[in-house]
């Protein structure tokens, strides 16, 4: 698996980017979009919403089952990925590229996230 040296990463198999004068993309790590198989329908939280890091946030729906999308850090949402929720297929193919999900403005970050070779050993 390919997991960007530049992203860090959740226990929970979500990716959050560098922040961009204070806001950062989110979306799932190609570890969990081949575990979850193609992903056919994405709820996402709405633009204004506040998230909170480890909490429930949306869902991804595949072929397979329904599992929660968690938010890797604690902010507002300031843009969802409206291709993804157009097509959701994106998420299994380009997850790190045009499959992520939302961004949002970062207030709280937690300790606890991973880089890339951290989760890499965490999901081998």
């Amino acid at each position: 698996m390919n997991n960007p040296q530049q992203l860090r990463y959740s226990k929970e198999h979500e990716w959050l980017s560098a922040a961009e004068e204070g806001v950062s993309a989110i979306g799932i790590t190609e570890h969990a979009a081949n575990a979850l198989g193609d992903v056919v329908f994405v709820q996402l939280p709405a633009v204004g919403d506040t998230v909170t890091a480890g909490e429930t946030c949306g869902e991804l729906e595949s072929t397979k089952s329904v599992s929660d999308l968690y938010s890797p850090v604690d902010g507002e949402v300031t843009e969802i990925n409206e291709d993804v929720v157009s097509d959701p297929s994106l998420v299994n193919t380009a997850p790190f590229e045009g499959g992520w999900l939302f961004k949002v403005k970062v207030s709280g970050e937690p300790d606890d996230l991973l880089t890339a070779d951290e989760y890499t050993a965490f999901t081998g």
